[in-house]
């Protein structure tokens, strides 16, 4: 795992993919606190975090569409299924180095707070959990990423679905606001969640029998449920897609509120779908 992480580290400096990231991560950083700190005079760093979130969107791609989708494009994965290791450490070890590289220039943004209390008061907690969550965003986002990498092998259409996914969760709290929030719409919304789960674990799987009867578990549930408590169901959908956005469990560090369920939540979209790489590096390991 550790000679995966060096290399992919390596490989990344060695190229302008990890200068770019942290120069541009760095620029935005230094345009936002000379404008609302400096200029504007407000003492809040976290405000700056805030406002510059949106630059995920555009650098997170960059960092992580060449993952694994470059080793599938130049047939390198091949070498990694035959290391003596497993594809949890090869994904572990790649994802590392990613987090190595959002943590240097996240390192240097650490610093701001202190330069910023030499000119006025900085209340420091709230400056660097803002911080911390600021990060925990970058390192979900990019757990995405990597997932997004290792279904495909063109870093292009790898860059293009990671941006269009991030960018619907960056707007995913005023799209949930044109959702009715009628029961009969949370039981569609829902049964075509289900229907979308049901697919994926045979595509991970294989097995037909083992998916179609989670589905028919589940859908019948469902139905129970709408059935003899759909006023539950009511407002449902909204809620739940205000609740999936990550950017919208950021803001609440921007608010001064070190929100343990929103650390949770980081953690969790990161163990998701680090899984969801691993199993697609298995799939096609053993496809081939």
């Amino acid at each position: 795992m550790s000679a995966i992480f060096r290399h992919e580290l390596s490989s990344s400096f060695t190229s302008l993919t990890g200068y770019v990231f942290g120069a541009f991560l760095l620029l935005f950083a230094g345009i936002f606190t000379m404008v609302y700190n400096l200029n504007y005079q407000v003492a809040n760093f976290e405000y700056v975090l805030g406002q510059m979130a949106f630059v995920f969107l555009i650098i997170v791609p960059i960092l992580t569409m060449r993952v694994l989708a470059e080793e599938r494009r130049q047939k390198t994965d091949q070498l990694l299924y035959s290391l003596p290791l497993s594809m949890t450490q090869v994904v572990l070890g790649k994802y590392a180095a990613v987090l190595c590289m959002l943590a240097l220039p996240m390192a240097v943004i650490c610093l701001y707070p202190i330069l910023l209390s030499a000119f006025g008061s900085i209340y420091f907690p709230a400056a660097y959990g803002a911080i911390a969550g600021f990060f925990l965003l970058g390192a979900a986002l990019s757990a995405i990423g990597v997932f997004v990498s290792s279904v495909t092998e063109s870093q292009a259409v790898a860059a293009g679905l990671c941006f269009v996914v991030m960018l619907v969760n960056y707007f995913l709290d005023s799209l949930a606001d044109f959702v009715s929030s009628s029961a009969f719409t949370s039981f569609a919304m829902l049964a075509i969640v289900l229907i979308l789960l049901v697919i994926i674990l045979w595509r991970m799987t294989r097995n037909s029998t083992v998916a179609l009867g989670i589905g028919v578990v589940l859908g019948v549930g469902l139905c129970v449920l709408y059935v003899l408590r759909g006023d539950e169901l009511t407002g449902l959908v909204p809620e739940l897609l205000k609740n999936l956005s990550l950017f919208e469990r950021f803001y609440t560090f921007v608010d001064g509120i070190f929100d343990v369920t929103a650390v949770v939540y980081d953690l969790s979209i990161i163990g998701f779908f680090l899984f969801l790489s691993v199993q697609s590096m298995e799939k096609r390991r053993w496809a081939e």
